[in-house]
């Protein structure tokens, strides 16, 4: 018998095996999307350790220039909610799928013109005013796309299997980083470090745009969440998402931010500050570094999957607690580890610190999304997830290097980090798990 003669016998099966394609295309699109999204966003941060410093403030001592350098790769986290705010309200109006497109769109371009941008000896200040700009624009996007993508996966999965297919948004994060480790690492290998200097580094950034040619075919071929469908259809979409959401959850939103406390601070000094400290610090090599990293970043979209994947069985508050937990003493012994000055000790501390930190990181955009309900998920999840920009993943890089300064001591820094992960795990239990639920529409 024929596939056409028995999807016409069995409606049902037809209809369950194009609800399947669909789940896959968008869990697909979401993975590559904001891969490509973080890629973006953290090739800024690897240039901001290791070439902006000499790039765009040449004349400042290094201490100082690392301090500007990463104070322009904070206001992206600034602008971060704002983008939250924006997208979401059209996210909640307007459907997960438009406004996913805008967003990589959006990024790609601030992306390549931050990789135009003319250094301090052709420009002087005005290098680093376009870096802003372009940084703004980054984080605009970021702060948008987030929840989009983890809605387009979420919204087309068995509640049962939420978990699993929202990590693979979440993975998004550590791949990008595997992306714009690897780029830059690339470079190096391909050009004298004068060159990297001039030009090399601007590569990785113009060529986004194929990526993003890529992404937009991809997501060209999904449609829009059966959720956001069932409320278009009843008339039930929000009029003012962004305000009903503050109004009704503002609750909900502040823990979600002090839950992701913890692990963005982690995260960005496992990522993005221990590439300036290891080489500043320990002396290690730019290109050695940047190597253990990537591999770190590699084994975490792993993880995060597999996180992600448990939580559907053990629950995501477990899993989250669990992770915080673990991260109030491990960053006492990473840092003992790397000052030791033993390179296989380096090695280890840095490859096992973020899939650590997985625990949390993977079960995240379940938990947090199944806490708003489905009319205001877009702008309540946005919100809450991204507001940590500013008061954890943005300044993390800027405070360590000042805690380092100022004590002398990694351990200073390890206190910091402590007490963030303290924090997220008082918050985890002020919120719901809603683990396997149903959409409450």
């Amino acid at each position: 018998m024929s596939d056409t003669s028995a999807s016409v016998e069995n409606p049902a099966a037809s209809e369950a095996g194009k609800q399947r394609r669909h789940y896959i295309r968008a869990v697909g699109a979401s993975a590559l999307s904001t891969s490509i999204e973080w890629y973006d966003f953290l090739l800024y941060g690897v240039a901001a350790a290791t070439v902006f410093p000499r790039k765009f403030f040449p004349g400042s001592d290094p201490f100082i220039a690392t301090l500007l350098s990463f104070s322009t790769f904070f206001v992206g986290f600034v602008a971060r909610p704002i983008g939250a705010a924006i997208f979401g309200h059209y996210g909640d109006r307007l459907g997960r799928r438009k406004l996913f497109i805008v967003t990589v769109i959006m990024m790609g371009l601030s992306t390549m013109g931050i990789g135009l941008v003319p250094s301090y000896e052709t420009i002087g200040v005005w290098g680093a005013i376009l870096l802003t700009v372009g940084r703004i624009l980054q984080g605009i996007s970021l702060g948008g796309a987030w929840a989009g993508s983890v809605l387009i996966a979420g919204e087309w999965s068995d509640p049962k299997r939420r978990g699993f297919a929202t990590s693979f948004a979440q993975a998004g994060g550590p791949f990008g980083m595997v992306l714009a480790n690897g780029a830059l690492g690339f470079m190096t290998l391909v050009t004298s470090e004068q060159q990297f200097l001039d030009w090399g580094w601007r590569v990785p950034f113009v060529s986004t745009i194929v990526l993003v040619l890529i992404s937009l075919r991809i997501q060209l071929g999904i449609i829009e969440t059966p959720v956001f469908a069932h409320h278009q259809a009843r008339g039930t979409i929000a009029p003012a998402p962004v305000i009903e959401v503050v109004r009704k959850k503002w609750r909900e939103i502040m823990w979600t931010m002090l839950l992701r406390t913890g692990q963005q601070v982690q995260f960005y000094i496992f990522t993005t500050y221990i590439i300036a400290y290891a080489t500043t610090h320990l002396a290690l090599s730019r290109r050695t570094i940047l190597n253990f990293v990537m591999i770190e970043t590699l084994i975490s979209a792993t993880t995060v999957v597999l996180f992600g994947r448990l939580s559907d069985t053990f629950g995501r508050r477990r899993l989250i607690a669990l992770g915080c937990v673990l991260m109030i003493g491990f960053p006492f012994l990473y840092f003992r580890m790397l000052d030791i000055g033993s390179l296989p000790l380096a090695f280890l501390a840095i490859v096992i610190a973020l899939p650590l930190q997985d625990l949390q990181y993977g079960p995240q955009a379940a938990f947090i999304s199944e806490t708003f309900p489905a009319s205001l998920r877009y702008s309540g999840a946005g919100l809450g997830y991204q507001l940590a920009s500013i008061t954890a993943g943005g300044p993390a890089p800027i405070l360590a290097a000042i805690l380092l300064r100022e004590f002398g001591t990694s351990q200073a820094i390890a206190v910091y980090m402590s007490a963030c992960s303290a924090v997220s795990l008082a918050s985890v239990y002020m919120l719901p798990d809603r683990s396997g639920t149903l959409d409450n529409q």
